[in-house]
């Protein structure tokens, strides 16, 4: 399908991308407006502005455009190495900026707050992570640490790795996580033996299991709720 290409310089400046930011602020701007901006300049034959379109639209918008490699973007009529470096740089700083947490201990009080800590971070990956969250006496988190990544089940999950590391870190208890690639966080059987095995591990040592978060796409389902604690 064919673009038309309207110029940058035929657009009225108030209407203009850049100064539509300055203006109003950014989370007025459309993603191909901000996508615009980034690049600024499109090619001989081409607005920036129709440029961005076309990334968006072969990528179907951004949620496969954060997941983008320097060839696929390049392989994209209009966009060169520099462009295209210009593009992954800007994603990367999103997603650490996503994953930044303050000085300050992040405290557990729900469920929620635990899936808050780790929805961003887990919710797009491609494969299973088991992520254990690890807490003082007042429930605040002192460390987090990806113990293994591959499809869940209790040879791979042994207590002793999980364990092992929340009495490295002095843990009063722990939080488990582990995201579901599907986008659904239903758990399955072997979530369920899993979790029950935690349980009877850390109450031999005193470390209590204080949930299993399931990860979704921006869903969750937390195993303490559940009953499975």
């Amino acid at each position: 399908m064919t673009i038309p290409s309207v110029m940058i310089k035929d657009v009225p400046k108030e209407d203009r991308p850049r100064e539509r930011l300055l203006k109003l602020g950014s989370g007025y701007l459309s993603n191909q407006e901000l996508l615009a901006i980034l690049l600024g300049t499109g090619t001989k034959e081409e607005s920036v502005m129709t440029l961005s379109q076309r990334i968006l639209m072969h990528f179907e918008g951004l949620k496969l455009l954060k997941d983008a490699t320097i060839e696929e973007l390049m392989a994209i009529k209009g966009i060169g190495e520099a462009k295209g470096v210009l593009i992954l740089s800007a994603i990367e700083i999103g997603k650490r900026m996503n994953q930044y947490k303050p000085n300050e201990r992040y405290v557990i009080r729900s469920p929620e707050d635990g899936a808050d800590y780790v929805m961003e971070e887990m919710r797009h990956l491609n494969q299973e992570h088991f992520v254990v969250l690890f807490l003082n006496t007042k429930n605040q988190i002192i460390h987090n640490q990806t113990i293994f990544i591959g499809s869940l089940n209790a040879s791979i999950v042994h207590p002793r790795e999980v364990y092992r590391e929340a009495v490295k870190r002095s843990a009063a208890s722990i939080i488990c996580a582990h995201n579901h690639p599907s986008g659904d966080p239903t758990p399955s059987q072997e979530d369920i033996h899993v979790t029950r095995r935690l349980v009877e591990s850390g109450k031999m040592i005193g470390i209590e299991l204080l949930d299993h978060l399931i990860i979704g796409d921006r869903k969750f389902v937390s195993l303490k709720e559940k009953g499975y604690l």
